[in-house]
């Protein structure tokens, strides 16, 4: 299996259903406009059977950190960083469900940001997680920010430590 990114004149958007609207539209209209402005990055797992059917899909950008918002340690360890690695979305077609894609999708975006921090550092990776999915993510280690359960965060160096680099 591999990603590529989002390429609106192949992929068939319009017929992507994870059962969230906000996820949905956001593949389906400001995806690709994101891009365009270098604003963002969306992967896609295609279907092998029939490229044109989205998987299930992720988003990548830089986000500005809340330092306070981390433990003490990470706090005085990175005082002088402002911005990490931000998998700002990341959904499953619902046809495609319970076959490990979602985990799949989860490994390459990581894998993606540990390739881009080699390039342009930064210390951890953010997730802003849709409720009711906050143990998906902390099953791969991330942990929540201490104002808010929803976003949580991973260090790159429990990253590497994790999946290599």
């Amino acid at each position: 299996m591999q990603t590529v990114q989002l390429d609106k004149s192949k992929h068939d958007r319009h017929h992507f259903d994870c059962g969230i609207d906000a996820l949905n539209n956001y593949l389906r209209i400001m995806a690709s406009q994101q891009a365009k402005k270098d604003n963002t990055r969306t992967f896609v797992l295609e279907d092998a059977k029939c490229t044109e059917h989205i998987i299930g899909y992720y988003t990548l950008t830089m986000t500005p950190i809340d330092l306070t918002s981390l433990p003490i340690k990470l706090q005085k360890k990175h005082q002088n960083v402002s911005s990490g690695g931000l998998i700002a979305r990341l959904a499953v077609d619902q046809r495609y469900k319970g076959n490990g894609y979602g985990e799949w999708l989860l490994i390459d975006a990581l894998k993606k940001l540990l390739m881009a921090c080699e390039a342009v550092a930064f210390p951890i990776v953010i997730v802003d997680a849709k409720d009711g999915v906050e143990c998906f993510y902390k099953k791969y280690g991330f942990t929540a920010f201490q104002d808010t359960e929803n976003k949580l965060f991973i260090t790159i160096s429990d990253l590497r430590a994790s999946i290599g680099s």
